[in-house]
């Protein structure tokens, strides 16, 4: 079963947010929230370096394509719980804050990532 973000949100989180005027700085990734996509993130490194394999052993196109399709998905669910994420605590706290810039940021990031 998928976690969603509000079953991995944890009480612990940090105060700052994904950019501060431009510059990176810490997110509020919860640690649970942090441990599950670095697990996700090991898993589809294993996936990739299966596909490399399967490429250097001349497998049959097919399941080569069945198995980067695999990685795209995961990556893709990766994508959406840190969106997720990214959603329901930096962003919603730059609206707060009538921080204008974040709509823009934020549809730069939505163009970037629906490509």
């Amino acid at each position: 079963m998928e976690n969603t973000y509000e079953q991995m949100k944890s009480i612990e989180q940090t105060k700052m947010c994904c950019a501060d005027g431009g510059e990176v700085v810490n997110t509020h990734i919860s640690d649970e929230l942090q441990r599950s996509l670095m697990n996700r993130m090991s898993r589809i490194e294993g996936q990739v370096r299966g596909v490399k394999r399967m490429i250097g052993q001349s497998v049959y196109c097919d399941d080569i394509l069945t198995q980067i399709s695999a990685v795209q998905s995961a990556m893709n669910a990766v994508s959406r719980l840190l969106l997720e994420s990214h959603i329901n605590t930096c962003v919603v706290e730059r609206l707060e804050q009538k921080d204008p810039e974040i709509v823009s940021e934020f549809m730069t990031t939505m163009s970037k990532i629906m490509k």
